[in-house]
């Protein structure tokens, strides 16, 4: 771990900072069987650096089914409860909802839906209620979820519900995604609004998941324009990477004067992943985190992909230490999970 920043500059002594945790809200986020574990690691290795003591922890509540059909469909709410119920993989309706391959059937997966939808929730309404200036939620960033379908390991789209949420007191909400894949779920959910942009950018090619997010992809009717897509080359590096991302969001920054910012930083980006394609690290993207905050708008920061379980633990904890002006020893302290 290297240095995160100057911890001298004021503004970060001012900045408050919201957590989303409990012990059975990261249990819950455990069971999810494409990242086993990931999310007491990520917890695990922020409490070593003993980087709770400058944030003030706030409990998740569960999403209820009315405040997720502020998106989902009912029907869609409905099903995921029914099969929830007995893990049954067996629904010949199932497939309709995009249940079965990459969102499998697990028993309890509409509880864990409720949950990460409920602590995204929960974090956009501390913003809502100015009791911090930052509200992090590592276990959620779920961005490929459409109303009435679960999609690419996304079974409810926490980012459109906070979203929401902050719609409800911010006239115009910025979105930016800064994982591997484009952030489609979030983008068609806002694609014909000028109150939302969305900002992704993300690998593109033929055959690469879930091959949306083309660069002439730019929104529909009203919202022309309100979308904007930064397809990426394999192999991109940090210095790159924030030439890009800085020059992109000066000009969304100028041309769209947002209240509020939700951002999703999926670590799927990182050299070591599976996904094998960027080869960022988390000062790279904690750089990008930097560009943002300096903003000092109400901000809401997600998680989502991250596939090397421990890589994903230390870029997370690393950007926690940027939101909180820290540095982090570089030297690991020893603790449960990695």
């Amino acid at each position: 771990m290297t240095s995160s920043g100057d911890s001298n500059d004021e503004s970060y002594s001012k900045r408050k900072v919201a957590y989303v945790f409990s012990p059975e809200y990261i249990q819950t986020c455990d069971s999810l069987s494409k990242v086993p574990n990931r999310a007491s690691m990520v917890h695990s290795l922020i409490e070593a650096y003993e980087l709770l003591e400058h944030m003030n922890i706030v409990k998740p509540e569960l999403a209820t089914i009315e405040e997720m059909a502020k998106f989902h469909t009912d029907s869609y709410l409905e099903h995921l409860h029914k099969i929830s119920q007995d893990g049954d993989n067996d629904d010949p309706q199932s497939a309709d909802y995009g249940l079965g391959y990459d969102c499998p059937v697990v028993e309890g997966i509409f509880d864990y839906a409720a949950a990460v939808g409920g602590a995204t929730l929960t974090a956009a309404q501390s913003l809502l209620d100015q009791k911090c200036d930052v509200a992090i939620n590592w276990s959620g960033g779920w961005h490929h979820a459409k109303k009435d379908e679960a999609s690419g390991f996304c079974y409810v789209n926490d980012a459109v519900l906070g979203i929401l949420r902050l719609r409800e007191k911010y006239e115009r909400v910025l979105y930016v995604d800064v994982d591997l894949h484009h952030g489609d779920g979030v983008e068609d959910a806002f694609s014909f609004t000028s109150k939302v942009m969305t900002v992704s950018l993300h690998k593109f090619s033929p055959g690469f998941f879930p091959g949306t997010g083309d660069v002439c992809d730019t929104g529909l009717g009203k919202g022309r324009w309100y979308a904007v897509n930064v397809p990426l080359e394999d192999g991109i590096k940090d210095d790159r990477y924030y030439q890009i991302f800085s020059s992109v969001m000066q000009e969304v920054y100028a041309h769209f004067n947002p209240e509020a910012v939700v951002m999703q930083l999926g670590a799927d980006t990182m050299a070591g992943d599976p996904m094998c394609s960027f080869n960022m690290t988390p000062v790279g993207v904690g750089k990008c985190l930097q560009y943002v905050l300096g903003w000092r708008l109400p901000t809401l920061l997600l998680g989502g992909g991250g596939y090397n379980l421990a890589n994903t633990a230390r870029c997370w904890t690393y950007l926690t230490a940027v939101v909180l002006g820290k540095s982090l020893s570089s030297e690991i302290p020893d603790h449960e999970g990695i």
